[in-house]
């Protein structure tokens, strides 16, 4: 992964980031893996960016996993009810309670738009991470890697919110099937609100991080910080396009 260039407390001046601190004597510290290591950072009794990064990947490894076995979960609540049912006392037969529904045709849009954000926030964690930018930055000129990140990550944001309203509209559609939330209708419309419902308030989580990125990654002075912040949410965000894969997978074959 490209390197990040950031002030080291032992082998650079003590020079913010982007006015023209020298450059590290030998090593270079990096925020996103590369060449570099810590070690200047640990005999100063810090932790360096690398390990940053990586204890921050540790951590929302660990959260994702754990958003992944709740859709899990869901998803195997779902087939188990597709066999319930109950017992006609007058024939005594079976009658199953599960009857499909028909998926509103615009979660196929939604599915592209959101396999869409993937890519830009992706490519907006490109720029963050290139090396060339973060050299300018380095020499004191400007935040080159930011303003090519920037768009990217507002590109993303307005596709995130694009996917909600379009999640609103198929919540609507159903309705106008005569399968409302609070109508009782079959066990498999108020999955297809629960699914929906739980991924959207994830997606939304998402959205609220990706907004607060915007307005405070300029402020950040660090690159090592910023390219750590883009980085995680690029996770994160991911993570809720897979989980949506899997479910709008299940919603369509059962």
């Amino acid at each position: 992964m490209p390197a990040s260039f950031v002030h080291n407390p032992v082998e650079i001046e003590k020079k913010e980031t982007g006015i023209g601190g020298k450059p590290p004597v030998d090593r270079r510290p990096t925020g996103g893996g590369g060449s570099g290591d810590d070690d200047a950072w640990r005999r100063a009794g810090r932790m360096g960016p690398r390990e940053l990064l990586k204890r921050v990947r540790l951590v929302l490894l660990f959260a994702l996993a754990g958003d992944m076995v709740f859709f899990i979960s869901l998803a195997v609540m779902f087939f188990a009810h597709q066999n319930a049912g109950h017992f006609d006392p007058r024939t005594n037969d079976f009658i199953g309670d599960w009857h499909p529904i028909r998926i509103p045709p615009v979660l196929f849009l939604n599915t592209a738009v959101l396999l869409l954000s993937s890519l830009t926030i992706e490519v907006a964690r490109h720029h963050i991470f290139c090396e060339l930018d973060v050299v300018e930055e380095w020499l004191g000129l400007g935040k080159p890697a930011l303003r090519r990140a920037w768009p990217w990550l507002a590109l993303t944001a307005v596709l995130g919110g694009l996917f909600l309203a379009g999640q609103f509209d198929a919540w609507r559609q159903l309705a106008a099937q005569g399968f409302a939330f609070d109508q009782w209708a079959t066990p498999a419309s108020y999955f297809f609100y629960i699914i929906t419902g739980f991924h959207a308030v994830h997606l939304l989580l998402g959205l609220l991080f990706l907004a607060s990125a915007l307005a405070f990654l300029p402020l950040l002075r660090r690159v090592d910080y910023r390219q750590i912040s883009v980085d995680g949410i690029a996770w994160y965000w991911h993570t809720m396009g897979l989980a949506w894969i899997m479910l709008f997978a299940l919603l369509m074959l059962s």
